[in-house]
């Protein structure tokens, strides 16, 4: 089992024995009163909003994605004779479409049993792995066709992209795969 995975299951039976620890001892919440008592509770944002917000994103950082790549191609200085190697690294470095690695539904997640849960995490985790490496084949291919100038233009761009991205990604399971660490444009 990857670590990733023996992490999540690990995480999954300890909230349920500490759920089930917690549910045991816990007395019965008081009535609130006062101030909190006042404030209503949030509100869950309704589907047509969630849509919304996440197409505003998607627009934003497809936008981001085009300007780096843009100023990558101008930084490479990218000769007529190297243009169809950029097409073909370019389009291989194209962020995934809307929806095609979006989360499961929670309402499905909760219909799932555990053994379901762990296989669907891994499955999950099994087509990121197929990406990175399509991805990283695109780079390698495409820095063979570079000059020894371009090559060290690439490799210290993305040492900075290494940098400015301070191990967020990897908190937050994204392992550099949309223009990362390594991979060129950010």
């Amino acid at each position: 089992m990857t670590s990733i995975t023996s992490r999540l299951v690990l995480a999954s039976l300890l909230a349920i024995g500490s759920g089930l620890a917690t549910a045991q001892t816990t007395p019965p919440a008081a009535p609130a009163t006062g101030e909190a008592a006042a404030r209503p509770a949030p509100a869950r944002m309704d589907p047509a909003q969630r849509q919304q917000r996440m197409a505003e994103r998607q627009q934003r950082m497809t936008e981001r994605h085009a300007k780096r790549l843009a100023d990558l191609k101008a930084q490479l200085k990218i000769s007529a004779a190297q243009e169809g190697a950029w097409t073909q690294f370019s389009g291989a470095m194209q962020p995934p479409a809307p929806g095609q690695f979006q989360r499961p539904d929670r309402a499905e997640v909760e219909k799932m049993t555990t053994p379901q849960r762990i296989d669907r995490m891994q499955q999950m985790q099994q087509q990121r792995a197929e990406r990175m490496k399509q991805r990283g084949d695109a780079v390698k291919t495409f820095y063979a066709q570079l000059t020894p100038e371009q090559q060290k233009t690439f490799d210290s761009r993305a040492m900075r992209h290494m940098g400015e991205r301070g191990g967020r990604g990897e908190r937050h399971g994204h392992h550099g795969m949309h223009g990362g660490p390594g991979m060129g444009p950010r």
